[in-house]
């Protein structure tokens, strides 16, 4: 395979080197380009995807080289920003842009650290910390902080005396104004996958920011959430959990929201179940929509668990659609044409007879 010379001097850079050092698994590497130029780039055969600023891909390993750069605010929100690349921009002035100290460390192809921000001292003392003032011109960090809160959450990180108050003032301004319902989603999906989800949404009540996301949430919502991550890591019923007292957001992916909506709907109702007719029981079950998508109801089940805590009656309704699933609705549609009968109430009489008898069973 024939060599690729990078017209340049290349560094790694960002959350490859702080995850190295922390011994966490590496994500892909993210690297910088200094002293060059993007005609350069696309002569040595590099592809060329960045939009607002020069990003390239290496023609081998698709891996993404962006030219250094530098950022200057002109516009309101997370997008109002000017870049600028030149060959004479320094690898510390790059790295001067970004918003962590512990996302700031770069390392050349000797291996040899860059760290004008003390970013290695801030991960030994398990320390989030902003870099410089520059930092209220993008608010969308805030919910980053909130974030790497969450995906560092074993290691017990704790945000600088200074950065919390500079997000405080940044909320009482209401810069998180000027971020779309779509932007926040994404560092919230984020903070979902990652192993102390519930760390985002502490680190957004203690700066008064979650007014903007869930402004219903309280601490219920927040102890439902941690059982949640014994029950089940899926974003779906995580969120589904810590949501159901109410989001603000207005838009968020359309399966989150089905299920969110299930929660908020039936939560309170289909715990009674046990108490229900069999014909409202078997309406709840259906409501579920558990044979067109029995994975749906299962979220379902799990997030009504971590939020009432009630498993006897959960069980009680997980087993319930067992029993209706095995149901052989083919052979009762045969049956119910070849006695001229309906097949939906052939069917639907069937399944109240067989949730009937299972109920009874149960004591």
């Amino acid at each position: 395979m024939k060599t690729i010379k990078i017209p340049g001097k290349v560094y790694q850079v960002g959350g490859s080197i702080r995850d190295r050092l922390l011994g966490l698994p590496h994500h892909e590497a993210d690297y910088v380009v200094i002293g060059t130029t993007p005609e350069a780039m696309t002569a040595a055969g590099f592809i060329p995807v960045g939009k607002n600023f020069p990003v390239f891909l290496h023609p081998q390993t698709h891996e993404e080289y962006a030219l250094a750069r530098t950022e200057r605010k002109i516009a309101q929100g997370h997008q109002g920003f000017d870049f600028h690349t030149d060959p004479k921009i320094t690898i510390e002035e790059d790295l001067s842009r970004r918003d962590l100290t512990i996302n700031a460390i770069a390392e050349n192809a000797q291996g040899a650290r860059i760290d004008p921000y003390q970013g290695q001292e801030d991960l030994k003392k398990r320390i989030l910390r902003h870099i410089s003032p520059a930092f209220i011109e993008d608010p969308l960090r805030i919910f980053r902080i909130a974030r790497f809160r969450a995906y560092l959450g074993k290691f017990n990180f704790i945000i600088a005396p200074e950065t919390l108050k500079l997000m405080q003032d940044m909320v009482k301004a209401h810069l998180i104004d000027e971020l779309s319902d779509e932007r926040i989603w994404q560092e919230l999906a984020k903070a979902l996958n990652t192993s102390h989800p519930e760390l985002f949404f502490i680190t957004l009540k203690d700066i008064d920011a979650l007014p903007k996301l869930l402004p219903n949430l309280t601490n219920n919502g927040l102890q439902a959430l941690a059982r949640t991550q014994s029950i089940s890591t899926n974003p779906l019923v995580l969120f589904a959990t810590v949501a159901y007292e109410g989001p603000y957001l207005k838009k968020y992916p359309k399966e989150y929201e089905d299920l969110h909506q299930l929660i908020r709907t039936y939560q309170s109702k289909i715990i009674q179940f046990k108490e229900e007719t069999t014909t409202t029981q078997l309406q709840q079950l259906h409501a579920l929509d558990f044979l067109r998508r029995p994975e749906r109801a299962e979220h379902f089940l799990q997030a009504l668990l971590a939020i009432t805590q009630n498993n006897r009656t959960i069980d009680l309704i997980r087993t319930a659609i067992q029993a209706l699933t095995t149901i052989k609705r083919g052979n009762l549609a045969e049956e119910a044409k070849a006695k001229k009968q309906d097949i939906k109430t052939h069917i639907q009489e069937t399944e109240i007879q067989v949730l009937a008898t299972f109920i009874a069973q149960q004591g």
